[in-house]
């Protein structure tokens, strides 16, 4: 994608265009999205000659206020400008509620609600009761007489003066008035008044006339917030076309879409511009998806916007899904280097470097967050990991809970001071914590998976299980969470549920490996594991699941794949399972790479890819030593046995297997095997 001069142009007046109107209407941060794009695209060379420098200011807009293109609107505005520079200081100064009565006195807006309630039917059942009911009667209050951007800022604030209660009403984080019920009550007052408004202007046609967006969108979110999100889409979606540069519409939507699925089943219905492109990026990357046009998409976006901190940002993201944490620290990297003041996102760079165990790193983020401002959010995130890495799990609980304290949305924070309540073994504050990190973003795996990973502490495994599918649902190419599944399978006794659900955690784990530079394998589909590594420890399990059940046959030849593991799994299979088939409709013929059948080859230090003696290896070893014995194959049982003297695992034991074949073959009248 490559922009000519001209489209250069319109892209600079659409992206001032929306700074200016979304800082009309106090919508400060897609109002600082347009801005960081806006100063992203690279600006032309011009000439000191003073004719060219005016005609190229004539090319940008006023930075004062918008001029509006409605002549009835532009009357509006002009006539109410004095009592709008009042409301917006008012909103500046976080004072909402004399903001909004600026416009919509509490008369007004109680004579509107009282109206409504008097023209649907009381204690209507359904989710979208306070947005279905029937038109206002012609006795009611007329709405007065408005500008569109007047009427959306008295309503936005309204709308923000609930939510401060709201967590003023909860008090303390997690305290005895924490319990998640609190809501905000200007909802309904705010949803009334809006469809009050869209009925009164509403056309036979259906239309509502000269619209311009930004209602849509407020009335979009207020029913959202009630949980009608089918009626919440349409007028986002709506508000879109209106006007697509309002970034936090398209945020809203990404909310709302909690699969792929929905995500293409909404993409035809929304403008086709370059606002849409990144809603598409964005959305897929908060859904995990990882894959080459995802990154070609973004290589793209970054031709046009190469220093802009969101796709930046949505690079390292993408590298991180993909589990490239070294590329994903590098980008972050860069980005911080690029922006050093800014503080958005840091806190899944703080998540990176704790995973890496990159100490030195993470405390200079945390230095460096704490020098810019303290009391952000993602501040106190960084400043949280870094005490978790250093294993002091109170203090880092307490920097969690001051995130939480500035804004109780902050996903991460309910995330991760859930782990942390893990490790202080305080069950039930780790399962409030990831309850209600699912209740702001019902996307995050992390806190399913912690929900399964403690109830399973609690031994309560089929609530865990429950848990553990939601995240592999999420993730389903996340070895991590098929693994979950299979164990708390296994724990339950569900032997062959488990088997497939491991076996899906070794395709997980190869579509990684082999897919990690957003490429296909060569020569197969993501169930080819030829050449990739396994992990032994799921191959061990497997195995013993199979031996669990008395399918030997099966349980011999992942015992055989996971002492191949020690030198990179390179050996022909001769085990009776070809592959790794979960069932009839799994991806791929999925060929393994399976060991030998007398489990031999290269070992010790382990080959290019190999993992050496690993304990999983050992117990396989000594199992399959053990069935030699069994299947009276002496020899195959004494070379094992003696390969375990030399691993250094389980020597005794495997002494003693060697006495015992000595013994046997002595009293079958068979000749010693030589000794290694």
């Amino acid at each position: 994608m490559s922009l000519n001069n001209r489209e250069k142009s319109q892209l600079r007046s659409a992206l001032q265009e929306a700074v200016i109107k979304c800082s009309e209407r106090c919508l400060y941060q897609s109002s600082k999205w347009a801005a960081e794009l806006l100063n992203a695209i690279p600006e032309p060379e011009v000439s000191p000659d003073d004719s060219q420098l005016s005609d190229a200011s004539t090319g940008y807009a006023s930075t004062v206020l918008a001029p509006n293109t409605d002549p009835e609107e532009a009357v509006l505005e002009a006539k109410e400008i004095n009592k709008y520079l009042l409301a917006k200081s008012l909103f500046d100064c976080r004072e909402y509620d004399r903001c909004s009565a600026v416009f919509l006195p509490d008369s007004t807006l109680a004579g509107i609600t009282s109206s409504k309630e008097t023209n649907t039917t009381p204690k209507g059942k359904g989710k979208g009761k306070a947005t279905t009911g029937g038109s206002i009667a012609s006795s009611g209050p007329t709405l007065p007489k408005l500008s569109q951007r007047s009427l959306f800022l008295a309503l936005y604030a309204k709308y923000l003066s609930g939510e401060k209660r709201k967590d003023e009403d909860a008090e303390m984080v997690m305290g005895p008035q924490d319990i998640g019920t609190c809501v905000n009550k200007q909802l309904l007052t705010v949803g009334r008044f809006l469809e009050a408004w869209f009925e009164e202007r509403k056309t036979e046609d259906g239309d509502d006339g000269d619209s311009q967006g930004w209602l849509e969108y407020l009335y979009g979110m207020v029913l959202a917030k009630e949980k009608n999100e089918e009626l919440a889409l349409y007028w986002l979606v709506r508000s879109t076309h209106l006007f697509p540069m309002n970034w936090g519409c398209w945020l809203e939507m990404t909310s709302l879409i909690s699969r792929v699925e929905d995500l293409s089943r909404i993409m035809p219905r929304l403008p086709q511009n370059i606002v849409s492109f990144m809603f598409h990026i964005h959305t897929s990357l908060e859904l995990y998806q990882h894959d080459a046009n995802l990154a070609n998409s973004l290589d793209q976006l970054l031709n046009i916007f190469p220093t802009s901190s969101f796709l930046l940002t949505c690079d390292a993201l993408l590298s991180y899904h993909a589990k490239d944490l070294v590329a994903a620290e590098q980008h972050f990297s860069r980005l911080l280097s690029l922006h050093p003041h800014r503080l958005d996102s840091l806190d899944h760079y703080s998540n990176i470097l704790y995973v890496m165990n990159s100490r030195p790193k993470l405390a200079f983020l945390a230095h460096l967050c704490s020098s810019v401002d303290k009391f952000r959010p993602e501040s106190c995130v960084v400043i949280g990991n870094y005490y978790s890495l250093l294993s002091l799990h109170e203090k880092a609980v307490q920097y969690f809970r001051r995130a939480l304290t500035l804004d109780r949305s902050c996903l991460s924070a309910w995330t991760l001071m859930g782990h942390e309540y893990v490790e202080l073994k305080n069950t039930h504050a780790a399962i409030e914590s990831y309850r209600r990190a699912v209740d702001v973003n019902r996307r995050d795996y992390r806190a399913w998976y912690g929900l399964g990973q403690t109830y399973e502490v609690l031994e309560m495994h089929a609530y865990a299980l429950w848990y553990y599918k939601k995240a592999a649902g999420l993730r389903p190419w996340d070895g991590k969470m098929w693994m979950a599944v299979g164990s708390c399978l296994q724990r339950m006794n569900r032997n062959q549920d488990g088997i497939k659900a491991l076996k899906r955690a070794l395709l997980a784990e190869s579509y990684y490996e082999t897919g990690s530079s957003f490429g296909s394998s060569e020569g197969g589909g993501l169930g080819s594991l030829r050449g990739t590594h396994m992990d032994p420890e799921i191959l061990l399990q497997i195995a013993t699941m199979y031996d669990t059940v008395d399918e030997e046959e099966d349980a011999k030849a992942y015992m055989e794949m996971c002492v191949a593991q020690e030198d990179g799994g390179a050996g022909d299979s001769q085990g009776g399972d070809g592959g790794i088939a979960i069932h009839n409709d799994s991806p791929g013929d999925g060929s393994d790479d399976e060991g030998g059948g007398d489990g031999s080859g290269a070992r010790g230090a382990g080959g290019a890819d190999g993992t050496g003696v690993t304990a999983a290896t050992s117990k396989a070893r000594m199992w399959l030593a053990r069935y030699a014995m069994r299947t009276e194959d002496y020899a195959t049982a004494n070379r094992l046995a003696n390969e375990l003297c030399q691993d250094g695992v389980e020597v005794e034991e495997a002494k003693a297997l060697i006495r015992e074949v000595r013994s046997r073959m002595e009293a079958n009248g068979m000749s010693e095997p030589p000794g290694r």
